[in-house]
């Protein structure tokens, strides 16, 4: 790895380092980017969810922080790499319910969901959107269209006044030159490598406090294995992926050629190439072909050739 401009990935940050109070900074960095005001993390929140071990189905993080306005507001954070194991916006947010200080919602304004996407998700062509049930591009205000299976995981199951803003992040889709704050943080959770001349304070921050050559042996090692999984875990989706779409050509296929036939399609597909052989011989014989080579031309046989004389 390249030691200058190599850092240790958001995801294994975010589980390992990230909920150390000294590096709020890199979290508020984020939040900020996609809020567009100063946000100030007062606690991160216990979750079900944060598990210490590389089996887990998901990376999230439950913040409680005050906005601008001195507002209290509640961040969750998740990274993920399977949309079978995503979180659905019920299980996001009900940590806010599990804690007595925000029984009372009326001191809670606002619940926000960022969603980095190391998967596939939605059709649309840009990477950044923003909306509670609907969700727009941040950039070019085009709607990021949900499959069917996907449209559930946004169900709200919260008071209306905290319903949740969610920005989803597509790293799949990011594959442009960097031109705004936003921009370079994609590449850092795309590919862990942050600008040397970042003129961002969290990404600048990353660069002081995450770099991978720092890392101790033991946890050097931990990082290392997490990232062959990830990448023996991509592999795997890819080759899945691959032999499901040959499989479904192959069925198709094959069904496709039985309605065919059913429909007595086949017969007049193979009369029409019958018919356009005996075209091209016709006219190889008014060109005085010898008919060994007409033969071999046309596919047609020696006496089908004679009958065409």
């Amino acid at each position: 790895m390249e030691q200058d401009n190599t850092y240790i990935r958001f995801d294994w940050a975010m589980k390992h380092m990230l909920r150390d109070k000294a590096n709020f900074g890199i979290l508020e960095g984020l939040i900020t980017v996609l809020l567009g005001e100063e946000v100030k993390i007062m606690e991160l929140l216990e979750s079900e969810s944060n598990q210490d071990s590389d089996n887990d189905k998901f990376n999230r993080v439950d913040i409680k922080a005050k906005n601008s306005k001195g507002c209290n507001i509640i961040v969750i954070i998740q990274f993920i790499t399977k949309l079978n194991y995503y979180l659905s916006l019920y299980n996001g947010s009900c940590t806010v319910f599990r804690l007595n200080d925000f029984n009372n919602t009326g001191c809670l304004k606002k619940i926000y969901s960022i969603n980095i996407l190391a998967c596939d998700f939605g059709i649309g062509n840009d990477y950044a959107y923003h909306g509670d049930n609907l969700f727009t591009s941040i950039k070019t205000n085009k709607l990021l269209h949900l499959k069917t299976i996907e449209k559930g995981l946004f169900i709200p199951h919260l008071p209306k006044q905290l319903s949740p803003e969610h920005y989803i992040l597509r790293l799949n889709f990011y594959n442009k030159i960097p031109e705004s704050p936003l921009d370079e943080w994609m590449i850092y959770l795309k590919t862990g490598i942050v600008k040397e001349d970042t003129l961002v304070p969290s990404l600048q921050e990353i660069r002081k406090k995450l770099p991978y050559y720092s890392l101790p042996p033991k946890e050097k090692r931990a990082y290392d294995a997490h990232m062959d999984t990830i990448m023996v875990q991509n592999d795997v989706l890819d080759t899945a992926r691959e032999e499901g779409r040959a499989l479904g050509r192959k069925i198709g296929f094959a069904q496709g050629r039985a309605e065919c036939c059913a429909a007595g399609i086949s017969d007049e597909v193979e009369k029409g190439k019958e018919e356009a052989r005996e075209f091209v011989a016709t006219k190889l014989i008014e060109l005085e072909f010898p008919t060994e080579t007409i033969a071999q031309i046309t596919g047609l046989s020696l006496s089908q050739i004679d009958r065409l004389r």
